[in-house]
């Protein structure tokens, strides 16, 4: 006898089928799961074919009760055709496969997705019979193939029932989970002893924001919590059903672990909540050379056929599924480690990943439907950097060199690559011949390059679609294929918030679609979430931040005072000019200011420079034979991997016998995110006020806002410049105990202009000239 249902499991058809039914290898589903250019305006083309009587994307929707269960199913099927025979589904897919090659049988998956839709809507109106259509649309030739079948609302209920009962496993697994979660939420307390001084008002405004389902702008000094600050109100709104997913976003490695590390503590209180971290592929793939092929990777090779099982173990047994639990049971199971930790986001409560999971247009989780999104919140840890990432998100390269290397490559083996990658080639020839200037701009999309990159991408997709690719120039053509199709979607986002540039060289000519104001897109990309909250120590000035990031005039903006004590830091202005034509005669001056700082305190030390220039300069001035005998000196290196970036970490001890001074870039990697508590930093060393250079990119975006009625010149250099200073100053009051030394080099810090963007905890500094002690 079957339980009394009691849950409702609400899935979208589409997901259902696909969990079900979804097989083979990741690489086979090229055709599907690539971003096909031509895709939607297929769909459309048929559907302006209908008749009058005929319906397009209609939503249907049902409930079905089975064990103790009911299960919502819905979606939206593409058409509902009316005919004399009666109505028919029609489910249309387009593809670059040879239609030739396909049968009636080919994709399962698309099947039953039709024939679920076909369910629900003789279900609805009372068919006894209904036709299910499945229409296949060329993205090249537009030519179609189209399969049907006839079938009985009993067959088909009988079809929805087995497809239920394959799902049902992991359905009863995830509610059972969620009725623990919810549970444990219900008794869960703040994991520390007390809130630290700011924490319950960071805390609080993040709830409040979640339940209005608005937007936040917080900025909380270094060191006040801000993680589990945002984390725990978050996981409380869950608890009271607002939330069923949270995204918790960063820029960098070392703030998921920090996130990880709130999660687990959360979790030594009681909580029980499945969290994913996901890592970028590069890093996780377990080949030596990465390659997605299943002739190259077995964990590529039947991925589908094994994956639900291995998700199925992974979050009966795992809650906080970080990076080597992923890497563990992929292997397990022979799983794509990536391809693996993704799926395993869509079924979790909260997920830890990078910003561009959500707001890049070309990699965000294509899975999070509407309902899913309302009740979605998105934590977003040091806010600051969503800026410039989102302008690269909404940008988008071409240069000439990348066309003339294909047309060279493809000419014999594929004529139709090698002429659209030809007439590329030829379209910035003839740019070329258009001025001698180095450098312009214009503000047009420029449609004509976009129509040619729309021709390569349908004959490179066609080329590596087929069954006889095997060119040593194949992986190079992938890589040029994803960048025009990047290319292209940027195209369809091109607006006001755009220009067009061009620089061209002897031998090279490079256009890009360069988004200056990314805060239109970042609304459009976050639309249908619940909440945003933008979180960090430096977004200053608010106002600013407000409105590079999209803030509407309900939103809420929070500024939290510092908890520490003016004791706890010596802030010391050096007026001394760093601007780049004065460096060489000042540079006997500062390296005396460095000298003294580390002669009169014996510890460990940061010194900043706004470029590796400046700071070679230094260095080599610096590292004397009496220096180098008296202290340990590191140097970051450009493009330090993870170990490297660990092991100059580590070197900062507490209990170092011997003075540490550690050369670092302002807005590198050591400027930001890192955590030095307690003696292991003793003085931070800023010099310069960390201004961009000077360059033609950003003069576009200072003659942007001056003619968008704001200062140009602080949107593009000042503001980012002193975030970059606000951050590496932040690296040295860590904790209640923490003190420490801080010490501005620049007389532009005693201007009105660069004061202002002091924080409140810097504003009692004293200016101090070169003679004066530093203790």
């Amino acid at each position: 006898m079957m339980n009394e249902p009691t849950s409702v499991v609400q899935i979208a058809v589409k997901a259902l089928v696909q969990h079900v039914f979804l097989s083979g290898s990741i690489d086979s589903e090229f055709s599907t799961a690539s971003p096909l250019i031509e895709g939607t305006r297929a769909h459309q083309k048929l559907q302006q074919q209908y008749g009058e009587q005929d319906e397009k994307e209609v939503y249907v929707s049902c409930e079905i009760p089975y064990g103790s269960l009911v299960y919502k199913i819905d979606g939206r099927c593409d058409g509902v055709l009316v005919k004399e025979e009666g109505l028919t589904i029609d489910e249309i897919k387009s593809t670059s496969l040879d239609l030739a090659l396909l049968t009636k049988e080919s994709y399962p998956v698309y099947w039953a997705q039709a024939r679920c839709y076909a369910y629900i809507l003789a279900k609805e109106r009372g068919l006894e019979r209904i036709r299910v259509q499945l229409t296949y649309i060329h993205t090249g030739s537009e030519e179609i193939q189209v399969f049907q079948e006839e079938l009985t609302q009993g067959e088909l209920e009988a079809f929805v029932h087995k497809v239920i009962e394959q799902y049902a496993p992991f359905a009863e697994m995830l509610v059972r989970h969620r009725e623990e979660r919810d549970e444990s939420i219900q008794a869960l307390a703040f994991p520390f002893e007390r809130y630290r001084p700011g924490q319950r008002k960071l805390a609080g405004a993040v709830y409040r924001t979640i339940d209005e389902g608005v937007r936040l702008f917080a900025k909380a000094p270094t060191g006040i919590g801000k993680t589990i600050s945002t984390l725990f109100p978050a996981v409380k709104a869950m608890g009271q059903g607002m939330l069923k997913r949270i995204y918790y976003l960063t820029a960098k490695t070392i703030t998921r672990t920090t996130a990880e590390e709130a999660f687990h503590r959360m979790e030594a209180r009681g909580l029980k909540l499945h969290s994913v971290t996901l890592t970028a592929k590069e890093k996780v793939c377990f080949q030596d050379k990465m390659s997605c092929r299943k002739e190259d990777c077995p964990y590529a090779n039947g991925y589908y056929d094994r994956l639900h099982e291995g998700l199925l173990d992974m979050l009966t047994h795992e809650t906080r599924i970080t990076r080597p639990v992923i890497e563990a049971y992929a292997r397990k199971h022979t799983l794509c480690p990536f391809e693996f930790g993704l799926d395993a986001s869509y079924a979790a409560d909260a997920v830890i990943c990078d910003y561009n999971y959500i707001f890049d247009p070309r990699i965000s989780l294509k899975r999070l439907m509407g309902e899913v999104r309302s009740k979605t919140a998105l934590l977003v840890d040091e806010a600051h950097n969503l800026v410039d990432r989102a302008r690269e998100m909404y940008s988008s390269t071409l240069v000439k060199s990348e066309a003339l290397e294909i047309q060279r490559a493809y000419k014999g083996v594929d004529d139709g690559v090698s002429q659209a990658a030809k007439a590329i080639n030829q379209y910035f020839i003839d740019l070329r011949k258009t001025t001698e200037e180095k450098e312009w701009v214009q503000q047009e999309s420029p449609e004509a390059l976009l129509a040619l990159a729309e021709a390569f991408s349908i004959q490179a997709e066609h080329y590596l679609m087929s069954a006889s690719t095997g060119h040593d120039g194949d992986e190079r053509l992938l890589d040029v294929y994803y960048q025009i199709q990047s290319f292209i979607r940027t195209g369809k986002l091109y607006g006001e918030q755009h220009v067009t540039y061009v620089e061209q060289s002897r031998n090279e000519v490079t256009l890009k679609l360069f988004c200056l104001d990314p805060s239109d897109l970042l609304r459009q990309m976050g639309k249908g979430f619940r909440s945003h909250i933008y979180f960090s120590a430096t977004l200053s000035p608010l106002s600013y931040y407000r409105d590079m990031l999209g803030a509407n005039e309900e939103d809420y903006s929070l500024s939290v005072p510092t908890p520490f004590y003016q004791e706890q830091l010596d802030v010391i202005v050096q007026p001394l000019s760093t601007r780049y034509h004065d460096r060489e005669r000042t540079l006997g001056t500062l390296l005396q200011l460095l000298t003294q700082l580390v002669e009169n305190r014996q510890g460990n030390y940061l010194f900043f420079f706004p470029s590796y220039a400046y700071l070679r300069m230094i260095e080599e001035a610096f590292m004397t034979e009496e220096r180098t005998s008296q202290y340990d000196i590191l140097i970051q290196e450009n493009r330090m991997d993870e170990e490297a970036r660990e092991q100059f970490l580590a070197r900062f001890d507490a209990d170092n016998e011997r003075t540490m001074i550690g050369f670092a870039v302002l807005g590198g990697i050591f400027s930001e995110g890192i955590d030095l508590v307690g003696d292991r930093l003793t003085g931070v060393v800023v010099v310069g006020v960390g201004l961009p250079q000077l360059s033609f990119e950003r003069n576009i975006i200072r003659d942007y806002f001056n003619q968008a009625g704001r200062n140009g010149f602080d949107y593009a250099y000042i503001y980012p410049g002193m975030n970059k200073v606000l951050q590496a100053g932040g690296r040295l009051i860590r904790s209640e105990e923490d003190e420490g030394i801080l010490v501005l080099v620049d007389d532009r810090y005693l201007s009105p202009q660069y004061q202002r963007l002091l924080p409140e905890e810097w504003a009692h500094y004293r200016v101090s000239s070169i003679n004066d002690s530093m203790h």
